[in-house]
């Protein structure tokens, strides 16, 4: 074989010569620590990660303090979500000598929170199925100023800014905090309490706390009826 370097090896080449400094924001340390360890500071990726978050006021102190070229966010966090994230560091993406960007990385895949992200300012959004190599790709398009979206994700957006109406208003579902709408899909989707904790990160007392609220603000009496209203509403 000679010793010729492919243009896909060179790619790959120029990208790990180059730095791209991101924060992760995300309320599970277990998570943050494994996305590091999947795509951290190695020249196999390029990526350094220089700081980390678990909730909004922290996003923001550590966003001002390192100024990242891009923020790996959670959509769901407590202080307000990664919504309050992107309108508190409005001024830091819009800086003139470095613009930090946003790429959303959530276990959602739901259209709202697609929507109210790209809304807010965010480049981007993936779901948290998808694999180290794309994640740094991801990474890499973002700091250059493109947009990345999961395909089906794609769709959501498209729909949204094509339409020139306001979407109706939804006051039960207006009720529901985030986590809880995240529960609500997936019960009505079937899932068991046990594989939404394992799927949302959290203890499956909690999973049971979310519902009962669900079910009590929406004034249903089981899960069944719970999946007859998320699915009339097209949530599933």
């Amino acid at each position: 074989m000679s010793g010729e370097t492919s243009p896909g090896q060179r790619a790959v080449s120029q990208e790990a010569d180059r730095r791209v400094r991101v924060v992760l924001v995300d309320d599970h340390r277990m998570f943050r620590a494994g996305v590091q360890a999947e795509i951290g500071d190695t020249p196999a990726t390029g990526v350094e990660v220089v700081g980390e978050a678990g909730d909004v006021d922290q996003a923001v102190t550590v966003i001002t303090a390192t100024r990242p070229d891009v923020v790996l966010l959670d959509v769901h966090l407590p202080g307000g979500g990664g919504v309050e994230v992107l309108r508190r560091s409005a001024s830091l993406m819009g800086a003139i000598d470095r613009p930090v960007r946003f790429l959303a990385l959530s276990v959602s895949d739901a259209a709202e929170d697609v929507i109210g992200v790209i809304r807010g300012g965010a480049r981007g959004y993936v779901t948290k199925t998808i694999t180290g190599s794309d994640l740094v790709n991801a990474i890499f398009r973002v700091a250059d100023g493109d947009a990345v979206f999961s395909p089906r994700l794609a769709g959501f957006v498209l729909d949204a800014f094509a339409s020139t109406d306001a979407p109706p208003v939804d006051e039960d579902m207006d009720r529901l905090t985030q986590r809880e709408r995240e529960v609500l899909r997936l019960i009505a989707r079937g899932y068991a309490y046990k594989e939404i904790a394992k799927q949302l990160f959290i203890s499956v007392k909690t999973v049971e706390s979310h519902v009962s609220a669900v079910l009590r603000k929406l004034q249903l009496s089981n899960r069944h009826e719970l999946t007859r209203w998320a699915t009339a509403r097209r949530l599933v």
